[in-house]
Protein backbone atom coordinates (compact mmCIF):
# COMPACT_ATOMS: atom_id res chain seq x y z
CA UNK A 1 0.00 0.00 0.00
CA UNK A 2 1.54 3.64 -0.67
CA UNK A 3 2.20 6.23 1.45
CA UNK A 4 1.18 9.75 1.07
CA UNK A 5 2.32 12.74 2.30
CA UNK A 6 0.78 15.88 2.62
CA UNK A 7 2.93 18.75 3.52
CA UNK A 8 2.34 22.15 4.51
CA UNK A 9 4.75 25.02 4.41
CA UNK A 10 4.31 27.63 7.07
CA UNK A 11 6.39 30.32 8.76
CA UNK A 12 7.50 28.14 11.24
CA UNK A 13 8.16 24.10 12.28
CA UNK A 14 6.97 21.89 10.03
CA UNK A 15 5.44 19.58 12.47
CA UNK A 16 5.55 15.95 11.13
CA UNK A 17 3.48 12.91 11.91
CA UNK A 18 3.55 9.64 11.10
CA UNK A 19 0.46 7.65 11.39
CA UNK A 20 0.53 4.26 11.51
CA UNK A 21 -3.26 1.83 11.79
CA UNK A 22 -4.06 -0.81 9.12
CA UNK A 23 -7.57 0.67 9.27
CA UNK A 24 -7.51 2.94 6.11
CA UNK A 25 -10.30 4.92 6.90
CA UNK A 26 -8.83 6.01 10.63
CA UNK A 27 -5.92 6.88 8.82
CA UNK A 28 -7.55 9.01 6.25
CA UNK A 29 -9.42 10.43 8.94
CA UNK A 30 -6.87 11.15 10.82
CA UNK A 31 -4.74 12.74 8.13
CA UNK A 32 -7.82 15.10 7.68
CA UNK A 33 -8.08 16.21 11.21
CA UNK A 34 -4.29 17.01 11.47
CA UNK A 35 -3.86 18.63 8.41
CA UNK A 36 -6.37 20.87 8.85
CA UNK A 37 -3.82 21.58 11.72
CA UNK A 38 -1.35 22.09 9.75
CA UNK A 39 0.66 19.40 10.45
CA UNK A 40 2.63 17.02 8.04
CA UNK A 41 1.51 13.51 7.96
CA UNK A 42 2.74 10.35 6.50
CA UNK A 43 0.30 7.34 6.91
CA UNK A 44 1.44 3.97 6.51
CA UNK A 45 -0.32 0.33 7.51
CA UNK A 46 2.07 -2.29 8.85
CA UNK A 47 4.00 -2.53 11.69
CA UNK A 48 7.23 -2.96 9.23
CA UNK A 49 6.84 -0.05 7.10
CA UNK A 50 5.96 2.12 10.72
CA UNK A 51 9.18 0.45 12.26
CA UNK A 52 11.46 1.59 8.55
CA UNK A 53 10.28 5.43 8.98
CA UNK A 54 10.59 5.74 12.19
CA UNK A 55 14.04 4.16 12.13
CA UNK A 56 14.79 7.16 9.78
CA UNK A 57 14.00 9.72 12.36
CA UNK A 58 12.11 12.11 10.03
CA UNK A 59 9.60 12.97 12.24
CA UNK A 60 8.55 14.11 15.47
CA UNK A 61 5.68 11.80 16.37
CA UNK A 62 4.48 8.13 16.13
CA UNK A 63 0.89 7.62 16.05
CA UNK A 64 0.90 3.90 16.52
CA UNK A 65 -1.64 1.03 16.60
CA UNK A 66 -0.97 -1.80 18.30
CA UNK A 67 -3.21 -4.11 16.41
CA UNK A 68 -0.99 -4.19 12.96
CA UNK A 69 -0.05 -7.02 10.31
CA UNK A 70 3.48 -8.01 10.85
CA UNK A 71 4.95 -6.45 13.82
CA UNK A 72 2.42 -4.93 16.26
CA UNK A 73 2.78 -1.44 17.56
CA UNK A 74 4.62 -2.66 20.49
CA UNK A 75 7.30 -4.56 18.65
CA UNK A 76 7.74 -1.43 16.48
CA UNK A 77 8.00 0.60 19.92
CA UNK A 78 10.50 -1.26 21.64
CA UNK A 79 12.70 -1.98 18.42
CA UNK A 80 13.14 1.78 18.22
CA UNK A 81 14.33 2.23 22.01
CA UNK A 82 16.25 -0.39 21.51
CA UNK A 83 18.02 1.30 18.25
CA UNK A 84 18.13 4.41 20.70
CA UNK A 85 15.47 6.42 18.87
CA UNK A 86 13.22 8.58 21.47
CA UNK A 87 10.40 10.12 19.24
CA UNK A 88 7.44 10.82 21.09
CA UNK A 89 5.35 7.73 20.41
CA UNK A 90 1.00 7.66 20.77
CA UNK A 91 -0.27 4.43 21.42
CA UNK A 92 -3.98 3.90 19.71
CA UNK A 93 -5.25 1.04 19.91
CA UNK A 94 -9.17 -0.49 20.51
CA UNK A 95 -7.44 -2.60 24.03
CA UNK A 96 -8.37 -0.36 27.24
CA UNK A 97 -7.62 -2.73 29.89
CA UNK A 98 -5.00 -1.58 32.35
CA UNK A 99 -2.31 -4.51 31.61
CA UNK A 100 -2.29 -2.96 28.07
CA UNK A 101 -1.82 0.37 28.70
CA UNK A 102 1.20 -0.49 31.32
CA UNK A 103 2.71 -3.00 28.60
CA UNK A 104 2.35 -0.11 26.13
CA UNK A 105 4.48 2.19 28.82
CA UNK A 106 6.66 0.20 29.88
CA UNK A 107 7.99 -0.60 25.95
CA UNK A 108 8.59 3.31 26.13
CA UNK A 109 5.13 5.05 24.81
CA UNK A 110 5.00 8.20 25.47
CA UNK A 111 0.79 8.46 26.09
CA UNK A 112 -2.46 6.26 25.24
CA UNK A 113 -5.31 6.47 23.62
CA UNK A 114 -7.76 4.03 23.63
CA UNK A 115 -10.25 3.72 20.66
CA UNK A 116 -13.31 5.39 20.44
CA UNK A 117 -12.20 8.63 21.26
CA UNK A 118 -12.44 12.11 21.06
CA UNK A 119 -10.73 14.33 17.83
CA UNK A 120 -10.21 17.15 20.62
CA UNK A 121 -8.39 15.20 23.37
CA UNK A 122 -6.47 13.00 20.27
CA UNK A 123 -5.49 16.70 18.94
CA UNK A 124 -4.53 17.86 22.57
CA UNK A 125 -2.18 14.35 22.81
CA UNK A 126 -0.53 15.32 19.57
CA UNK A 127 0.12 18.90 20.73
CA UNK A 128 1.68 18.04 24.06
CA UNK A 129 3.82 15.03 22.83
CA UNK A 130 5.30 17.68 19.59
CA UNK A 131 5.78 20.46 22.14
CA UNK A 132 7.67 17.57 24.15
CA UNK A 133 9.78 17.07 20.72
CA UNK A 134 12.26 19.59 21.38
CA UNK A 135 13.50 17.51 24.17
CA UNK A 136 14.09 14.38 21.95
CA UNK A 137 14.73 16.09 18.56
CA UNK A 138 17.39 19.27 18.49
CA UNK A 139 16.19 22.05 17.12
CA UNK A 140 19.27 22.70 15.79
CA UNK A 141 21.21 20.22 13.68
CA UNK A 142 25.21 20.35 13.13
CA UNK A 143 27.57 18.15 11.09
CA UNK A 144 30.85 20.02 10.22
CA UNK A 145 30.72 23.50 10.08
CA UNK A 146 27.40 23.69 9.22
CA UNK A 147 23.91 23.81 11.13
CA UNK A 148 20.56 23.38 10.16
CA UNK A 149 17.90 25.52 12.43
CA UNK A 150 14.41 23.34 12.08
CA UNK A 151 12.65 26.24 13.26
CA UNK A 152 13.78 28.70 10.67
CA UNK A 153 14.20 26.72 7.86
CA UNK A 154 18.06 28.22 7.61
CA UNK A 155 21.28 25.93 6.83
CA UNK A 156 24.12 28.54 8.37
CA UNK A 157 27.80 28.20 8.56
CA UNK A 158 30.10 30.92 9.94
CA UNK A 159 27.61 33.42 10.92
CA UNK A 160 26.38 33.50 7.26
CA UNK A 161 22.74 31.65 6.63
CA UNK A 162 20.62 30.90 3.46
CA UNK A 163 17.00 30.18 4.21
CA UNK A 164 16.41 26.80 2.14
CA UNK A 165 12.72 25.91 0.33
CA UNK A 166 10.43 23.67 1.96
CA UNK A 167 12.11 20.74 -0.35
CA UNK A 168 15.65 21.67 0.32
CA UNK A 169 15.05 22.18 4.07
CA UNK A 170 13.49 18.79 4.16
CA UNK A 171 16.05 16.70 1.83
CA UNK A 172 19.56 18.52 4.25
CA UNK A 173 17.40 17.33 7.05
CA UNK A 174 17.23 13.80 6.05
CA UNK A 175 20.76 14.07 4.66
CA UNK A 176 21.84 15.30 8.41
CA UNK A 177 19.88 12.90 9.97
CA UNK A 178 21.30 9.96 8.69
CA UNK A 179 24.97 11.51 7.96
CA UNK A 180 27.17 8.50 6.69
CA UNK A 181 24.60 7.21 5.31
CA UNK A 182 23.29 6.31 1.73
CA UNK A 183 19.79 7.24 0.83
CA UNK A 184 18.59 6.23 -2.46
CA UNK A 185 16.53 8.70 -4.55
CA UNK A 186 13.38 6.13 -4.49
CA UNK A 187 13.91 7.04 -0.19
CA UNK A 188 13.88 10.67 -1.02
CA UNK A 189 10.89 10.40 -3.34
CA UNK A 190 8.57 8.22 -0.84
CA UNK A 191 9.71 10.58 2.23
CA UNK A 192 9.43 14.05 0.61
CA UNK A 193 7.40 14.03 -2.30
CA UNK A 194 5.31 10.31 -1.83
CA UNK A 195 4.30 7.56 -3.97
CA UNK A 196 1.49 9.17 -5.67
CA UNK A 197 3.44 12.39 -6.82
CA UNK A 198 3.73 13.15 -10.91
CA UNK A 199 7.10 14.34 -10.56
CA UNK A 200 9.55 12.30 -12.20
CA UNK A 201 12.55 10.73 -9.99
CA UNK A 202 15.20 13.51 -11.69
CA UNK A 203 13.63 15.93 -9.18
CA UNK A 204 16.17 14.36 -6.86
CA UNK A 205 18.83 14.97 -9.09
CA UNK A 206 18.03 18.64 -9.49
CA UNK A 207 17.55 19.22 -5.41
CA UNK A 208 20.82 17.48 -4.46
CA UNK A 209 22.88 20.14 -6.98
CA UNK A 210 20.66 22.85 -5.29
CA UNK A 211 22.03 21.93 -1.97
CA UNK A 212 25.73 21.21 -3.06
CA UNK A 213 25.53 24.94 -4.30
CA UNK A 214 24.46 26.08 -1.06
CA UNK A 215 26.80 24.03 0.76
CA UNK A 216 29.36 25.62 -1.13
CA UNK A 217 28.44 28.92 -1.09
CA UNK A 218 28.91 28.80 3.00
CA UNK A 219 32.09 27.25 2.65
CA UNK A 220 31.21 23.95 4.07
CA UNK A 221 33.49 21.06 4.99
CA UNK A 222 30.47 18.40 4.62
CA UNK A 223 29.81 17.13 1.09
CA UNK A 224 26.82 15.27 -0.25
CA UNK A 225 28.30 11.67 -2.37
CA UNK A 226 26.88 10.04 -4.85
CA UNK A 227 26.88 6.49 -5.64
CA UNK A 228 25.33 4.26 -8.33
CA UNK A 229 22.56 1.92 -7.00
CA UNK A 230 23.21 3.45 -3.30
CA UNK A 231 21.74 7.07 -3.12
CA UNK A 232 23.40 10.00 -1.92
CA UNK A 233 25.06 10.77 1.63
CA UNK A 234 26.45 13.62 3.73
CA UNK A 235 29.91 13.25 4.61
CA UNK A 236 32.94 15.27 5.75
CA UNK A 237 35.46 16.44 3.00
CA UNK A 238 38.34 13.78 2.37
CA UNK A 239 35.56 11.39 4.59
CA UNK A 240 35.77 7.20 5.12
Amino acid sequence: MGRKIITEEKGRKTVRILIADDEEEMTQALSAILKHEHYSVDTVHDGQAALDYGMAESCDCLVLDIMMPGLDGLQVLKKLRENGISTPVLLLTAKGEVEDRVAGLDCGADDYLPKPFDVREFLARVRSLTRRGGTFTPQILTVGNISLNRSTFELSSGGTAVRLGNKEFQMMELLMRRQGQFISTEQFMERIWGYECDSEINVVWAYISYLRRRLASLGADVKITASRGRGYMLEAEGGQ
